[in-house]
């Protein structure tokens, strides 16, 4: 092996040759390998993953060393529109799931390779309603005002989109009304596509259930009677945290605890951010992690609510870290080297071709 006569910069490129990550690895599937090897193909697969006896190094491969190894982490809830992409991948994410643009930002977002991003183009709500008069003034929302044109709205968005987003926020202005969610949802689903609803109190979370939504885009504020707890779990309904910038609200009191009491009733509480909001910034949020893990997952569970296990021969989307992440929750604000499909980023000195 030989270190590589030019540095490493750390910006984005395109792979033209192995990139092979070694450290502590964690799959995300229950295995890890204290000396473990990650190896990422020129075509921006994963060509091996496991103990470093096991795995194969090619000769003209890029080597990094690093403390820790593993998936990069998937932000369940972002707006792009107020945070650069290029920022997130360097700081560890890898996929993000964008829930409120205006079409065209949407599919700009869609076509990005590093971070990968869904999108949900404009919230849907009722004519005036959330966050149209807000921050969504400039086309970020679309209104739906009776069953037959929610279904036709749906219809038509739901080419362009990869999940719907359903707006049922009384602060904001009118709500959907039950015959128009179950309409937004129903037509979603007969397209293939999944529903996320913006709802914090008791009632919204009640009325999304009963629409049938697949998942809460928050963490409610309101505290849950224990009844709409079960249902959520019974209904296998996912919920994204977004815990740290709903604390910032002085209405948030039932955040925390509906969070423990959802992560004990066995519901799928999975990271996000909300992104956009006063506070965040890009790339991985340590203080999220660590709320997900008061709550109840466990270091080990909020880095699995982050991320998705590595498998062979997917598209990469890994990370290499200085330090171990669950008990040093900020080194993912700037990993060694991140890979996303053919874009990686590399900051380690201690890269290495090998021979």
């Amino acid at each position: 092996m030989r270190w590589r006569k030019r540095p490493l910069v750390a910006e984005p490129c395109t792979l033209d040759r192995p990139l092979v990550l070694r450290g502590h690895l964690w799959v995300g599937d229950g295995a890890e390998h204290p000396d473990g090897v990650l190896a990422v193909g020129v075509d921006g697969t994963v060509a091996g993953c496991g103990p470093r006896d096991d795995v194969d190094v090619p000769g003209d491969a890029v080597v990094v060393d690093a403390a820790w190894v593993g998936p990069g982490v998937v932000d369940h809830h972002v707006h792009l529109a107020f945070g650069d992409p290029q920022e997130m991948f360097a700081a560890g994410v890898v996929a993000v799931r964008d829930l409120g643009a205006p079409p065209a930002d949407a599919a700009r977002w869609r076509r990005l390779t590093a971070p990968r991003a869904e999108v949900a183009g404009p919230l849907l709500t009722a004519p005036g309603g959330y966050p149209s008069r807000s921050w969504g003034q400039a086309g970020f929302a679309a209104f739906v005002d009776d069953p037959a044109q929610a279904t036709q709205l749906v219809e038509g968005l739901a080419g362009q989109v990869d999940v719907v987003k359903l707006a049922l926020e009384p602060r904001g202005g009118p709500v959907p009304t039950p015959e128009v969610a179950r309409a937004v949802v129903a037509a979603a689903h007969a397209a293939g596509k999944p529903v996320t609803a913006h709802a914090l109190t008791a009632a919204m979370v009640e009325r999304a259930l009963d629409a049938g939504v697949d998942e809460l885009a928050h963490m409610p504020v309101e505290v849950l009677p224990e009844e709409l707890i079960e249902r959520l779990a019974s209904s296998g309904t996912r919920v994204v945290s977004t815990m740290q910038t709903l604390l910032r609200d002085s209405s948030s009191g039932g955040v925390l605890v509906n969070a423990k009491a959802l992560v004990a009733a066995g519901v799928d509480v999975r990271y996000g951010t909300d992104l956009g909001n006063a506070g965040t910034k890009p790339g991985v949020d340590p203080g999220e992690l660590r709320l997900l893990a008061d709550a109840g997952l466990g270091a080990d569970g909020a880095l699995r609510a982050a991320t998705r296990p590595i498998q062979i021969s997917a598209p990469a989307a890994v990370v290499a870290l200085s330090a171990e992440p669950r008990s040093d929750p900020q080194v993912w604000r700037r990993p060694v080297a991140v890979a996303c499909g053919q874009t990686a980023l590399i900051r380690s000195r201690k890269a290495s071709q090998a021979d």
